[in-house]
């Protein structure tokens, strides 16, 4: 088992894109979800598919379990998500001894910017790159899980800009 340790900040500026090193686009859903769990299926360029499910409560710290399994087998399961399909394309940029993905957001929440940094412990901080907006980590409404299974309840419960 893993943990994800993560901040999670809204995107102020386009200023990373000169320092992005690599992009893949993603297409995720959630099978199960729950206030503290989650079972998610993610198609990476439509190459690669994992499963993975997360646990816990803590608003930066979760127990990550993930496995890849076949496209054909994702692609099927997200046919079956709670909610919508969330689609994206994920930079990777690195800044100070860190790798911040910046998820750029197409789709049903286009216009969305939400960059994160893992962390190998809480007590990790991480320098913030000038273009690094409002901090939202622990705010449920910013997390994916939410993104995919809840917008159809509150449409406009957050505004998509830092």
């Amino acid at each position: 088992m893993a943990k994800e340790i993560e901040r999670k900040f809204l995107v102020r500026s386009d200023a990373w894109r000169s320092e992005a090193e690599t992009k893949s686009k993603l297409r995720q859903g959630y099978i199960a979800s729950m206030d503290d769990r989650s079972v998610r299926i993610r198609v990476l360029d439509d190459k690669k598919a994992r499963l993975t499910v997360k646990i816990g409560r803590s608003t930066m710290t979760r127990d990550e379990f993930e496995y890849d399994i076949p496209v054909g087998d994702a692609e099927e399961l997200l046919k079956e998500a709670v909610g919508i399909v969330i689609e994206k394309t994920r930079h990777r940029v690195p800044h100070d001894g860190f790798v911040w993905e910046v998820d750029v957001f197409a789709g049903e929440h286009h216009g969305l910017v939400i960059a994160e940094v893992e962390m190998d412990s809480e007590d990790d901080n991480p320098t913030l790159p000038a273009w690094i907006g409002r901090e939202v980590t622990g705010d449920f409404r910013y997390s994916n899980q939410a993104l995919a299974t809840e917008f159809e309840h509150d449409r406009h419960a957050f505004s998509h800009t830092a």
